[in-house]
């Protein structure tokens, strides 16, 4: 056949344009690494079904069985681990060792079997018993494991498998590998910064594509801890250990840590933590945590608080060389340190680990974080002695109440004033059936001169935030952990000055097996201040019945309250009540009785006008006494037709 010459010179033009764009659509050398990575995996993958089906051949042995013999002969045993194990069976047996991370707060000993970490201990501190700080140790008390599932579907978790340590030139961090193949690895990146709590913590795939099932586009997690006790009284110790996590673009929850409990968990989460009352193991995200199930238990019967278990995922491409990043913070919960953390943020970004401080419910927690803290924090700066701080703090929160401590102190005063002329009206209508009008006459009374019982208690409610946050700071306050005042030899728990080892029923549950001192002191003081008090606010009305032994029961109660809390906050209560009671002392020296009493008698003469207050207890009132009539006419009808 010929060909022309325009046949031939197209067919010239055809191969230079298929030429050109073979040579354009040429793959770089990184796309022909790739390419060849991806052709070895798909041989090792063929490699290791055809190894599989051979051994199915010799032994007739359950495919994704997990228990390996050990009463056959090594060929055969090896025969076994493949069958059960496939692409991880080398990484099935070895010899565990540690290696050993330190700075100058931390030391975590990481464990071959697992490639995790094995134990953690805070160098700078020590348990109420002067032990070392440990916060856990061994696979009893902590585990962590990821699920891997090969092409050939097999299940494996990696906390059954042996990882290798990689040497590194810093003494700071250390990789353990987990080998499943010759150029097929999975990397554990441990990074401990120099004098930080901060862990770096990554996970990094190596030619795992084809290794891996092809389905993998998540890694299934699981964590497990148990909760040491490392503070003297397991009550209030257990009572603040507990299980928080924090919403990736939200607030910071926690379960409760009152009784077991699990939350399943579809949003993503930034950070998951366990937490003792002052030292915490938090796990954080790079990116975030999803599809969780949170478990928190009560170990009642153990040596153990609580067990705690987070089954989570996180996003991971085995073809992908860029790792999935976390961070251990394994330290204490010191408010201002975890602060640090949230630094050049923005908002949106800030982990919120200062939240692992129970300072209060939400309406409270401004009152300590921007009013007591940084009076707390100021003076704790400036001074060594925290029973010395604690009563400046006392000092200054009630030079600052005092406005409001003042005006309760003049309406006790003006109350106790009018005594005489509240007991001349209970005179005149001193029948039961004249109630209605014996209280009108005394409101009346109060309202031309200028008193009100309710002026007394209104600002004892306005204190009573600060008294709340009180209650909540200083249980928790780092700050006060193992700092010794007179007889406290820890200002964070109870100070016992009377303890027994046998249980006495009711007793024991409330009390414990203890008297607090400071505890006690504060129950005697508040006992007499109550009895002072009744008698000096006794503005001559009839009280209601059982009120008494109310003012004298309250004071009982703080007894135990407090017995099991800590020695600072019934410090504070001690001195708190012993400034009110040496003001309502100084009030009556200061004060001139005989010219208030003058005062209220020339308030009588000026006009008033009523307040809608007022109006609409008068008009309650009377609607009352109406009610009261019509009842008491009913029951005399009734009376007579008998």
């Amino acid at each position: 056949m010929s060909l022309d010459k325009n046949t031939v010179i197209g067919f010239i033009l055809i191969g230079l344009v298929l030429f050109v764009f073979a040579w354009l659509n040429r793959p770089d050398p990184a796309q022909l690494e790739a390419q060849q990575r991806y052709m070895d995996s798909l041989a090792r993958v063929e490699y290791a079904r055809q190894l599989e089906e051979e051994m199915s051949k010799v032994v007739e042995q359950p495919a994704l069985s997990s228990d390996v013999r050990a009463d056959v002969p090594d060929s055969l045993r090896e025969v076994q681990r493949v069958q059960a194990y496939g692409v991880f069976a080398q990484a099935t047996e070895g010899t565990e060792k540690f290696v050993t991370l330190e700075n100058d707060k931390l030391e975590l000993k990481i464990t071959s079997k697992g490639g995790r970490i094995y134990s953690a201990r805070l160098k700078e501190y020590k348990t109420f018993d002067e032990r070392p700080l440990v916060l856990f140790d061994g696979a009893q008390e902590s585990s962590f494991g990821l699920t891997l599932v090969s092409a050939t579907n097999r299940v494996v978790g990696t906390d059954e498998l042996y990882f290798t340590p990689v040497e590194s030139a810093d003494s700071h961090s250390v990789v353990m590998r987990l080998t499943l193949g010759e150029e097929s690895y999975l990397d554990f990146h441990y990074t401990l910064s120099p004098d930080d709590y901060m862990v770096r913590f990554a996970i990094r795939g190596t030619g795992l594509n084809g290794v891996l099932s092809p389905n993998t586009n998540s890694l299934d997690l699981q964590w497990y801890q148990k909760a040491r006790p490392l503070e003297q009284g397991r009550k209030y110790e257990n009572q603040y250990t507990g299980l928080y996590y924090k919403y990736a673009s939200d607030d910071v929850e926690s379960l409760n840590a009152g009784k077991d409990d699990e939350e399943q968990i579809s949003n993503r989460l930034k950070w998951i933590g366990y937490k003792n009352k002052f030292f915490s193991t938090v796990w954080i995200a790079d990116d975030a945590f999803f599809a969780t199930r949170l478990q928190s238990k009560q170990l009642t019967e153990s040596e153990y608080l609580k067990e705690f278990t987070a089954t989570t995922s996180v996003a991971f491409d085995p073809a992908s060389p860029e790792p999935v990043s976390f961070r251990y913070y394994i330290g204490p919960n010191r408010y201002q340190l975890l602060r640090t953390y949230d630094r050049g943020l923005p908002s949106n970004q800030a982990l919120e680990l200062d939240k692992l401080v129970p300072l209060g419910m939400k309406f409270l927690r401004p009152v300590n974080k921007y009013f007591i803290v940084p009076i707390f924090d100021f003076l704790g700066n400036h001074i060594s002695s925290y029973g010395l701080v604690i009563f400046l703090l006392t000092l200054i929160v009630n030079i600052i109440l005092f406005p409001l401590t003042y005006k309760s102190l003049l309406s006790s005063a003006k109350m106790r004033v009018l005594r005489p002329q509240v007991e001349a009206i209970t005179a005149k209508y001193p029948k039961q059936e004249q109630a209605m009008e014996r209280q009108k006459a005394t409101m009346e009374l109060y309202s031309r001169a200028g008193a009100s019982p309710m002026s007394g208690c209104v600002p004892m409610l306005l204190k009573m935030p600060i008294l709340f946050a009180l209650y909540q700071l200083f249980p928790t306050s780092f700050e006060l952990r193992q700092e010794s005042f007179l007889w406290a030899k820890d200002l964070s728990t109870f100070d016992p000055v009377i303890t027994w080892d046998f249980p006495i029923p009711f007793i024991s549950s409330m009390l414990g097996n203890h008297l607090s001192l400071f505890c006690l002191l504060v129950t005697i003081v508040n006992l007499i201040y109550s009895k002072f008090s009744m008698d000096m606010t006794n503005a001559g009305q009839q009280q209601m019945p059982g009120m008494k032994m109310m003012m004298y029961l309250m004071p009982l109660m703080m007894l135990f309250f407090f017995n099991q809390s800590s020695s600072g906050l019934s410090y504070y209560f001690l001195v708190s009540m012993l400034i009110t009671i040496g003001l309502t002392f100084s009030f009556r020296f200061f004060v001139n009785e005989k010219k208030l009493l003058l005062k209220l008698e020339e308030n009588k003469k000026k006009p008033k006008k009523k307040s809608s207050f007022m109006q609409r207890l008068e008009e309650a009132q009377r609607m009352q006494q109406e009610q009261l009539r019509k009842q008491q006419q009913q029951r005399s009808g009734q009376q007579r037709r008998r």
